[in-house]
Protein backbone atom coordinates (compact mmCIF):
# COMPACT_ATOMS: atom_id res chain seq x y z
CA UNK A 1 0.00 0.00 0.00
CA UNK A 2 1.28 3.45 -0.94
CA UNK A 3 0.64 6.47 1.33
CA UNK A 4 -1.94 8.09 -0.98
CA UNK A 5 -2.63 5.61 -3.76
CA UNK A 6 -5.94 6.11 -5.56
CA UNK A 7 -5.56 3.04 -7.76
CA UNK A 8 -7.67 -0.05 -6.99
CA UNK A 9 -6.18 -2.14 -4.22
CA UNK A 10 -5.03 -5.51 -5.49
CA UNK A 11 -6.80 -8.54 -3.94
CA UNK A 12 -3.42 -9.53 -2.48
CA UNK A 13 -3.38 -6.20 -0.59
CA UNK A 14 -6.65 -6.94 1.21
CA UNK A 15 -4.85 -8.21 4.29
CA UNK A 16 -6.17 -5.72 6.84
CA UNK A 17 -8.25 -7.42 9.52
CA UNK A 18 -11.69 -6.16 10.45
CA UNK A 19 -10.30 -5.56 13.94
CA UNK A 20 -7.67 -3.22 12.53
CA UNK A 21 -10.42 -1.42 10.60
CA UNK A 22 -12.41 -1.15 13.83
CA UNK A 23 -9.36 0.30 15.61
CA UNK A 24 -8.84 2.88 12.85
CA UNK A 25 -12.39 4.18 13.27
CA UNK A 26 -12.16 4.03 17.06
CA UNK A 27 -8.90 5.94 16.91
CA UNK A 28 -10.46 8.45 14.53
CA UNK A 29 -13.57 9.06 16.65
CA UNK A 30 -12.07 9.06 20.14
CA UNK A 31 -11.02 12.66 19.72
CA UNK A 32 -11.44 16.07 21.25
CA UNK A 33 -14.07 17.08 18.69
CA UNK A 34 -16.30 14.13 19.67
CA UNK A 35 -15.97 15.25 23.29
CA UNK A 36 -16.76 18.80 22.14
CA UNK A 37 -20.03 17.79 20.46
CA UNK A 38 -21.44 16.80 23.84
CA UNK A 39 -20.16 20.04 25.35
CA UNK A 40 -21.89 22.06 22.62
CA UNK A 41 -25.26 20.53 23.58
CA UNK A 42 -24.89 20.90 27.34
CA UNK A 43 -26.20 24.45 27.59
CA UNK A 44 -29.36 23.76 25.56
CA UNK A 45 -30.67 20.51 27.06
CA UNK A 46 -30.88 18.64 30.32
CA UNK A 47 -28.31 15.88 30.71
CA UNK A 48 -30.95 13.19 30.13
CA UNK A 49 -32.18 14.84 26.93
CA UNK A 50 -28.61 15.35 25.77
CA UNK A 51 -27.78 11.67 26.21
CA UNK A 52 -30.95 10.64 24.34
CA UNK A 53 -30.08 12.89 21.40
CA UNK A 54 -26.53 11.56 21.36
CA UNK A 55 -27.68 7.93 21.38
CA UNK A 56 -30.16 8.37 18.52
CA UNK A 57 -27.90 10.60 16.44
CA UNK A 58 -24.83 8.41 16.90
CA UNK A 59 -26.62 5.25 15.79
CA UNK A 60 -28.32 6.94 12.82
CA UNK A 61 -25.17 8.66 11.55
CA UNK A 62 -22.99 5.59 12.03
CA UNK A 63 -25.51 3.41 10.19
CA UNK A 64 -25.36 5.66 7.11
CA UNK A 65 -21.56 5.49 6.96
CA UNK A 66 -21.53 1.74 7.68
CA UNK A 67 -24.05 1.09 4.89
CA UNK A 68 -21.48 2.27 2.35
CA UNK A 69 -18.44 0.59 3.95
CA UNK A 70 -18.94 -2.76 2.09
CA UNK A 71 -18.25 -0.95 -1.18
CA UNK A 72 -14.60 -0.75 -0.13
CA UNK A 73 -13.92 -4.51 -0.15
CA UNK A 74 -16.06 -5.00 -3.27
CA UNK A 75 -14.70 -2.16 -5.43
CA UNK A 76 -11.27 -1.81 -3.76
CA UNK A 77 -11.16 1.93 -4.61
CA UNK A 78 -11.14 5.12 -2.49
CA UNK A 79 -14.45 6.77 -1.61
CA UNK A 80 -14.09 9.71 -4.02
CA UNK A 81 -13.55 7.23 -6.88
CA UNK A 82 -16.53 5.12 -5.82
CA UNK A 83 -18.69 8.29 -6.02
CA UNK A 84 -18.03 8.68 -9.77
CA UNK A 85 -20.85 6.46 -11.09
CA UNK A 86 -23.46 8.45 -9.17
CA UNK A 87 -22.02 11.97 -9.52
CA UNK A 88 -19.80 11.71 -12.57
CA UNK A 89 -16.10 12.54 -12.51
CA UNK A 90 -16.79 16.27 -12.23
CA UNK A 91 -19.32 15.79 -9.45
CA UNK A 92 -16.97 13.45 -7.60
CA UNK A 93 -14.27 16.10 -7.98
CA UNK A 94 -16.58 18.55 -6.16
CA UNK A 95 -16.90 16.01 -3.34
CA UNK A 96 -13.10 15.74 -3.28
CA UNK A 97 -12.81 19.53 -2.94
CA UNK A 98 -15.30 19.53 -0.04
CA UNK A 99 -13.32 16.76 1.64
CA UNK A 100 -9.98 18.44 1.01
CA UNK A 101 -11.04 21.85 2.34
CA UNK A 102 -13.08 20.61 5.32
CA UNK A 103 -10.25 18.42 6.55
CA UNK A 104 -8.04 21.49 7.01
CA UNK A 105 -10.62 22.65 9.53
CA UNK A 106 -10.69 19.25 11.25
CA UNK A 107 -6.89 19.11 11.49
CA UNK A 108 -6.78 22.63 12.91
CA UNK A 109 -9.63 21.97 15.36
CA UNK A 110 -8.00 18.83 16.72
CA UNK A 111 -4.61 20.53 17.07
CA UNK A 112 -6.13 23.58 18.78
CA UNK A 113 -8.07 21.60 21.38
CA UNK A 114 -5.25 19.16 22.20
CA UNK A 115 -2.55 21.85 22.20
CA UNK A 116 -4.61 23.98 24.57
CA UNK A 117 -4.98 21.12 27.05
CA UNK A 118 -1.29 20.14 26.74
CA UNK A 119 -0.08 23.70 27.24
CA UNK A 120 -2.30 24.12 30.27
CA UNK A 121 -1.08 20.87 31.83
CA UNK A 122 2.58 21.50 30.94
CA UNK A 123 2.52 24.95 32.52
CA UNK A 124 2.01 23.36 35.94
CA UNK A 125 5.33 21.51 35.85
CA UNK A 126 7.44 23.27 33.20
CA UNK A 127 6.33 26.85 33.68
CA UNK A 128 5.95 29.26 30.76
CA UNK A 129 8.44 27.25 28.66
CA UNK A 130 5.97 24.38 28.38
CA UNK A 131 2.88 26.53 27.94
CA UNK A 132 3.31 27.46 24.28
CA UNK A 133 0.13 26.34 22.55
CA UNK A 134 1.66 27.02 19.14
CA UNK A 135 4.63 24.74 19.86
CA UNK A 136 2.34 21.91 20.95
CA UNK A 137 0.17 22.35 17.86
CA UNK A 138 3.19 22.22 15.54
CA UNK A 139 4.57 19.12 17.24
CA UNK A 140 1.25 17.26 17.05
CA UNK A 141 0.81 18.23 13.41
CA UNK A 142 4.29 17.05 12.42
CA UNK A 143 4.02 13.70 14.20
CA UNK A 144 0.68 12.90 12.54
CA UNK A 145 2.02 13.89 9.13
CA UNK A 146 5.09 11.66 9.46
CA UNK A 147 3.00 8.61 10.33
CA UNK A 148 0.63 9.13 7.37
CA UNK A 149 3.60 9.67 5.07
CA UNK A 150 4.76 6.18 6.07
CA UNK A 151 1.47 4.71 4.76
CA UNK A 152 -1.70 2.92 5.97
CA UNK A 153 0.25 0.09 7.60
CA UNK A 154 2.14 2.61 9.74
CA UNK A 155 -1.22 4.14 10.71
CA UNK A 156 -2.54 0.70 11.71
CA UNK A 157 0.60 -0.02 13.80
CA UNK A 158 0.36 3.34 15.53
CA UNK A 159 -3.33 2.77 16.28
CA UNK A 160 -2.54 -0.60 17.86
CA UNK A 161 -0.45 1.26 20.42
CA UNK A 162 -2.42 4.49 20.74
CA UNK A 163 -5.98 3.14 20.88
CA UNK A 164 -5.46 0.86 23.93
CA UNK A 165 -3.75 3.75 25.74
CA UNK A 166 -6.64 6.04 24.84
CA UNK A 167 -9.12 3.50 26.12
CA UNK A 168 -7.33 3.29 29.46
CA UNK A 169 -7.19 7.05 29.87
CA UNK A 170 -10.76 7.23 28.59
CA UNK A 171 -11.88 4.96 31.41
CA UNK A 172 -10.22 7.34 33.87
CA UNK A 173 -12.04 10.25 32.22
CA UNK A 174 -15.31 8.34 32.46
CA UNK A 175 -14.85 7.73 36.17
CA UNK A 176 -13.93 11.38 36.73
CA UNK A 177 -16.98 12.63 34.82
CA UNK A 178 -19.34 10.28 36.65
CA UNK A 179 -17.99 11.56 39.96
CA UNK A 180 -18.39 15.15 38.80
CA UNK A 181 -21.89 14.67 37.43
CA UNK A 182 -23.49 14.83 40.86
CA UNK A 183 -21.93 18.19 41.56
CA UNK A 184 -22.33 19.66 38.07
CA UNK A 185 -24.28 22.96 38.11
CA UNK A 186 -27.47 23.09 36.08
CA UNK A 187 -27.43 25.81 33.37
CA UNK A 188 -29.70 28.77 33.94
CA UNK A 189 -33.28 28.24 32.83
CA UNK A 190 -33.21 30.85 30.00
CA UNK A 191 -30.33 29.01 28.37
CA UNK A 192 -32.05 25.64 28.28
CA UNK A 193 -34.06 25.14 25.12
CA UNK A 194 -32.04 27.62 23.03
CA UNK A 195 -31.65 24.85 20.46
CA UNK A 196 -34.49 22.60 19.35
CA UNK A 197 -34.08 18.83 19.88
CA UNK A 198 -34.23 18.24 16.12
CA UNK A 199 -31.39 20.71 15.58
CA UNK A 200 -29.43 19.04 18.35
CA UNK A 201 -29.93 15.78 16.51
CA UNK A 202 -28.64 17.44 13.34
CA UNK A 203 -25.44 18.40 15.16
CA UNK A 204 -24.80 14.83 16.33
CA UNK A 205 -25.68 13.20 13.01
CA UNK A 206 -23.73 15.86 11.10
CA UNK A 207 -20.67 14.99 13.14
CA UNK A 208 -21.05 11.25 12.53
CA UNK A 209 -21.71 11.71 8.83
CA UNK A 210 -18.54 13.79 8.51
CA UNK A 211 -16.83 10.37 8.22
CA UNK A 212 -18.93 9.36 5.23
CA UNK A 213 -16.30 10.41 2.71
CA UNK A 214 -13.90 7.77 4.04
CA UNK A 215 -16.36 4.86 3.82
CA UNK A 216 -14.08 2.96 1.41
CA UNK A 217 -10.66 4.54 2.02
CA UNK A 218 -9.63 2.00 4.63
CA UNK A 219 -12.23 -0.74 4.18
CA UNK A 220 -10.88 -1.44 0.67
CA UNK A 221 -7.91 -3.13 2.31
CA UNK A 222 -10.22 -5.51 4.18
CA UNK A 223 -11.58 -8.60 2.43
CA UNK A 224 -14.89 -9.01 4.28
CA UNK A 225 -17.72 -6.69 3.16
CA UNK A 226 -19.98 -7.65 6.06
CA UNK A 227 -17.13 -7.40 8.56
CA UNK A 228 -16.28 -3.93 7.25
CA UNK A 229 -19.81 -2.67 7.82
CA UNK A 230 -19.86 -4.03 11.37
CA UNK A 231 -16.40 -2.66 12.18
CA UNK A 232 -17.25 0.84 10.90
CA UNK A 233 -20.63 0.95 12.64
CA UNK A 234 -19.31 -0.20 16.01
CA UNK A 235 -16.17 1.92 15.79
CA UNK A 236 -18.21 5.10 15.28
CA UNK A 237 -21.33 4.39 17.34
CA UNK A 238 -19.65 3.05 20.49
CA UNK A 239 -17.12 5.85 20.73
CA UNK A 240 -19.70 8.59 20.18
CA UNK A 241 -22.19 7.17 22.68
CA UNK A 242 -19.28 7.01 25.13
CA UNK A 243 -17.38 10.28 24.54
CA UNK A 244 -20.13 12.78 23.75
CA UNK A 245 -21.97 12.42 27.10
CA UNK A 246 -18.64 12.87 28.89
CA UNK A 247 -18.22 16.18 27.10
CA UNK A 248 -21.69 17.26 28.21
CA UNK A 249 -20.99 16.28 31.83
CA UNK A 250 -17.60 18.02 31.87
CA UNK A 251 -19.05 21.19 30.32
CA UNK A 252 -21.78 21.32 32.95
CA UNK A 253 -19.22 20.78 35.70
CA UNK A 254 -17.01 23.58 34.36
CA UNK A 255 -19.83 25.90 33.36
CA UNK A 256 -17.87 26.32 30.13
CA UNK A 257 -17.17 24.51 26.87
CA UNK A 258 -13.45 25.35 26.97
CA UNK A 259 -11.59 21.99 26.75
CA UNK A 260 -8.91 22.84 29.30
CA UNK A 261 -11.45 24.15 31.78
CA UNK A 262 -13.62 21.06 31.37
CA UNK A 263 -10.72 18.69 32.09
CA UNK A 264 -9.67 20.73 35.13
CA UNK A 265 -13.25 20.75 36.42
CA UNK A 266 -13.34 16.95 36.55
CA UNK A 267 -9.82 16.76 38.05
CA UNK A 268 -8.12 15.23 35.03
CA UNK A 269 -5.76 17.90 33.72
CA UNK A 270 -2.58 15.96 32.77
CA UNK A 271 -4.30 12.64 32.03
CA UNK A 272 -6.92 14.45 29.99
CA UNK A 273 -4.21 16.20 28.00
CA UNK A 274 -2.66 12.78 27.25
CA UNK A 275 -6.01 11.51 26.01
CA UNK A 276 -6.52 14.51 23.74
CA UNK A 277 -2.97 14.21 22.41
CA UNK A 278 -3.33 10.56 21.45
CA UNK A 279 -6.81 11.20 20.09
CA UNK A 280 -5.62 14.12 17.98
CA UNK A 281 -2.81 12.07 16.46
CA UNK A 282 -4.99 9.07 15.55
CA UNK A 283 -7.72 11.26 14.08
CA UNK A 284 -5.38 13.46 12.12
CA UNK A 285 -3.82 10.30 10.65
CA UNK A 286 -7.19 9.76 9.02
CA UNK A 287 -7.80 13.42 8.12
CA UNK A 288 -4.46 13.82 6.34
CA UNK A 289 -4.85 10.49 4.53
CA UNK A 290 -8.39 11.34 3.36
CA UNK A 291 -7.29 14.75 2.08
CA UNK A 292 -4.35 13.15 0.29
CA UNK A 293 -6.63 10.74 -1.54
CA UNK A 294 -8.99 13.60 -2.43
CA UNK A 295 -6.16 15.67 -3.90
CA UNK A 296 -4.71 12.70 -5.78
CA UNK A 297 -8.12 12.10 -7.35
CA UNK A 298 -7.97 15.67 -8.67
CA UNK A 299 -4.27 15.62 -9.62
CA UNK A 300 -3.17 11.97 -10.02
CA UNK A 301 0.40 12.91 -10.97
CA UNK A 302 1.02 14.82 -7.72
CA UNK A 303 3.75 13.24 -5.60
CA UNK A 304 2.59 11.43 -2.45
CA UNK A 305 5.12 13.10 -0.15
CA UNK A 306 4.39 16.61 -1.44
CA UNK A 307 0.62 16.13 -1.07
CA UNK A 308 0.80 14.68 2.44
CA UNK A 309 3.29 17.19 3.77
CA UNK A 310 1.49 20.19 2.27
CA UNK A 311 -1.78 19.08 3.88
CA UNK A 312 -0.18 18.47 7.27
CA UNK A 313 1.66 21.78 7.27
CA UNK A 314 -1.34 23.87 6.14
CA UNK A 315 -3.61 22.23 8.72
CA UNK A 316 -1.03 22.87 11.44
CA UNK A 317 -0.56 26.49 10.36
CA UNK A 318 -4.31 27.13 10.63
CA UNK A 319 -4.10 26.15 14.30
CA UNK A 320 -2.55 29.58 14.93
CA UNK A 321 -6.06 31.14 15.13
CA UNK A 322 -7.66 28.95 17.85
CA UNK A 323 -10.58 31.19 18.75
CA UNK A 324 -12.12 31.07 15.28
CA UNK A 325 -12.40 27.28 15.17
CA UNK A 326 -14.05 26.85 18.57
CA UNK A 327 -16.41 29.81 18.10
CA UNK A 328 -17.71 28.47 14.78
CA UNK A 329 -17.83 24.80 15.76
CA UNK A 330 -21.63 24.44 15.79
CA UNK A 331 -22.03 26.21 12.44
CA UNK A 332 -19.33 23.97 10.99
CA UNK A 333 -21.25 20.84 12.06
CA UNK A 334 -24.47 22.11 10.52
CA UNK A 335 -22.77 22.97 7.23
CA UNK A 336 -21.13 19.55 7.04
CA UNK A 337 -24.47 17.88 7.70
CA UNK A 338 -26.11 19.83 4.89
CA UNK A 339 -23.34 18.90 2.44
CA UNK A 340 -22.65 15.30 3.39
CA UNK A 341 -26.00 13.75 4.35
CA UNK A 342 -27.30 14.21 0.76
CA UNK A 343 -24.07 12.69 -0.63
CA UNK A 344 -24.75 9.62 1.51
CA UNK A 345 -28.35 9.52 0.25
CA UNK A 346 -27.26 9.67 -3.39
CA UNK A 347 -24.69 6.90 -2.95
CA UNK A 348 -27.11 4.66 -1.03
CA UNK A 349 -29.74 5.17 -3.76
CA UNK A 350 -27.21 4.40 -6.49
CA UNK A 351 -25.63 1.27 -5.02
CA UNK A 352 -28.62 -0.19 -3.15
CA UNK A 353 -31.68 1.20 -4.94
CA UNK A 354 -33.38 0.16 -8.19
CA UNK A 355 -31.01 -0.55 -11.10
CA UNK A 356 -28.10 -1.16 -8.75
CA UNK A 357 -24.83 -1.67 -10.67
CA UNK A 358 -22.90 -4.91 -10.95
CA UNK A 359 -19.74 -4.51 -8.88
CA UNK A 360 -17.29 -6.30 -11.15
CA UNK A 361 -13.86 -5.70 -12.68
CA UNK A 362 -15.42 -3.97 -15.70
CA UNK A 363 -16.96 -1.34 -13.42
CA UNK A 364 -13.68 -0.85 -11.55
CA UNK A 365 -11.87 -0.24 -14.85
CA UNK A 366 -14.59 2.17 -16.01
CA UNK A 367 -14.17 4.24 -12.84
CA UNK A 368 -10.79 5.46 -14.11
CA UNK A 369 -11.69 5.93 -17.79
CA UNK A 370 -11.81 9.69 -18.42
CA UNK A 371 -13.57 9.14 -21.75
CA UNK A 372 -15.96 6.52 -20.37
CA UNK A 373 -19.52 6.51 -19.10
CA UNK A 374 -18.70 8.48 -15.94
CA UNK A 375 -17.03 11.47 -17.59
CA UNK A 376 -18.38 14.94 -16.86
CA UNK A 377 -21.16 15.57 -14.35
CA UNK A 378 -24.14 13.31 -13.72
CA UNK A 379 -27.20 15.54 -13.54
CA UNK A 380 -29.20 13.05 -11.45
CA UNK A 381 -26.52 12.74 -8.78
CA UNK A 382 -25.47 16.37 -8.53
CA UNK A 383 -29.08 17.54 -8.77
CA UNK A 384 -30.13 15.22 -5.95
CA UNK A 385 -27.14 16.35 -3.88
CA UNK A 386 -28.13 20.01 -4.34
CA UNK A 387 -31.80 19.29 -3.62
CA UNK A 388 -30.90 17.46 -0.41
CA UNK A 389 -28.67 20.31 0.76
CA UNK A 390 -31.42 22.85 0.07
CA UNK A 391 -33.92 20.69 1.97
CA UNK A 392 -31.54 20.57 4.95
CA UNK A 393 -31.36 24.36 5.21
CA UNK A 394 -35.06 24.94 4.48
CA UNK A 395 -36.07 22.51 7.23
CA UNK A 396 -35.03 25.06 9.84
CA UNK A 397 -35.84 24.20 13.43
CA UNK A 398 -37.63 20.95 12.54
CA UNK A 399 -34.25 19.40 11.73
CA UNK A 400 -32.64 18.92 8.35
CA UNK A 401 -31.16 15.42 8.45
CA UNK A 402 -34.20 13.33 7.58
CA UNK A 403 -35.55 15.76 4.94
CA UNK A 404 -32.12 15.98 3.29
CA UNK A 405 -31.73 12.19 3.22
CA UNK A 406 -35.24 11.51 1.89
CA UNK A 407 -35.11 14.27 -0.73
CA UNK A 408 -31.69 13.20 -2.05
CA UNK A 409 -32.76 9.54 -2.36
CA UNK A 410 -36.12 10.33 -4.00
CA UNK A 411 -34.76 12.96 -6.40
CA UNK A 412 -31.88 10.73 -7.48
CA UNK A 413 -34.18 7.76 -8.04
CA UNK A 414 -36.58 9.82 -10.13
CA UNK A 415 -33.95 11.65 -12.18
CA UNK A 416 -31.92 8.54 -12.80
Amino acid sequence: MQPADIRPAAPTEQTQSTFDLFLIFVGANVVATTFQVGASLASSFTLTRTIMLIAVGSVAGSALVAALAPLGPRLRVPSVIAARPALGMTGAALVAVVLYVSNFAWIALNNVIAASACARAAATWAGPAGASQAAWAVALGLIATIVVWRGPRAVARADRVAVPLMLMVGVALTVACVRASGAAPTPAAPTLGSMSPSRGLDVVIGYQVSWILMFADYSRYTRSARGSAIAVFLGLAITSVWMMPLGAIAARAAGSSDPGAMLDAVGLGAAGALLLTLATLTTNFVNIYMSSLAWKSLAPRAGDAAVIWSIGIIGTALSAVPGVWLDQYMNFMMTLGALLVPVGGVLVAHYYGPRRPLLDEALITELYDKAGAFRGMKVAGVGAWAAGAIAFFLAGSIGGTLPALVVSVVVYTLLR
